[in-house]
């Protein structure tokens, strides 16, 4: 970055002792280059912290509302999904329970790429839909909550202790699609762990023993985040600080009707453009938050 911005400087100043505008266009272009790099530069700084590397594991869950929250959780699958696209990544749907009409109640995906968890950090809380409902015949309009949760996926020489006795290890008939062997066997796996009441499941795999894989997997890396969280709020209480509120709170709000908006309620950033947001443009809400909150 230091080495093109000498460059710049040095084209600027031959432009000038010239008087060559003919240079101005290349000049502002490489200046335009130049910030991007910089911002790129700049985020990567932040993404600083252990996991930010990982590759993610989200999960969302429908908010109360019956269909409405289950279609916006779907809307919001979709978003990351197209986010995933976009960035290069790939996605793997791990688990999915649809809801009763339309939508989903929740699902848990699985995203490989460098920073995948860094960047999808941003996204955790509750996201707020303002919408007039296609399901109501009235046509009113409606408010629906989702939820997003994104932990680290967990590598192996993490060392998170799980004992057998802690674990209820339960199968069951896979639901939707999925190929022959759903709905045929007992192949989806659901593994409770009973101490702390955490659960995790799968059902895409091919097989009994491929969803038990997976699952686990997905159980560890919960389990990491929740000791982990627990160390934090027992340093934070040492400390006198105030305990993270960000889980579990509203963090953005998506405005359908009767106007059309997107607004990030911990940074204030706002963007006109809702469409481009559900098609994945969510982008300038990551970093205006990561750099708000590095």
């Amino acid at each position: 970055m230091k080495k093109k911005e000498e460059e710049l400087s040095e084209l600027l100043q031959l432009a000038e002792e010239e008087k060559e505008e003919s240079l101005l266009a290349d000049i502002r272009e490489g200046k335009e280059s130049l910030n991007k790099g910089l911002e790129a530069l700049e985020l990567k700084s932040i993404l600083g912290d252990k996991y930010d590397r990982y590759n993610a594991i989200l999960t969302l869950h429908a908010g109360a509302g019956g269909t409405e929250s289950c279609d916006w959780a779907n809307m919001l699958l979709r978003l990351y999904l197209r986010w995933s696209e976009k960035k290069g990544y790939q996605s793997q749907i791990l688990n999915i329970l649809p809801g009763e009409e339309a939508g989903v109640k929740n699902v848990t995906v699985l995203i490989k790429g460098t920073y995948a968890y860094g960047l999808l950090k941003a996204e955790r809380g509750v996201h707020r839909l303002v919408r007039i409902s296609p399901f109501d015949a009235g046509s009113r309009r409606h408010t629906s909550f989702a939820s997003a949760d994104i932990i680290p996926e967990v590598e192996e020489e993490l060392k998170v202790e799980i004992k057998d006795a802690d674990l209820r290890i339960d199968t069951y008939r896979a639901s939707g699609a999925g190929g022959q062997h759903v709905n045929v066997t007992d192949s989806a796996v659901r593994i409770t762990h009973l101490p702390t009441g955490m659960v995790a499941q799968c059902q895409n795999e091919r097989s009994q023993y491929q969803n038990k894989i997976v699952a686990m997997k997905i159980l560890r890396a919960r389990l990491f985040e929740h000791y982990r969280k627990k160390q934090e709020e027992e340093m934070n209480r040492k400390r006198g600080q105030a305990k993270d509120i960000a889980w579990g709170s509203q963090i953005r709000s998506y405005v359908f009707h009767p106007y059309s908006l997107v607004k990030d309620h911990r940074t204030n950033l706002e963007i006109g453009n809702v469409q481009a947001v559900m098609d994945g443009n969510i982008d300038p809400f990551i970093e205006a938050y990561l750099k708000k909150f590095r």
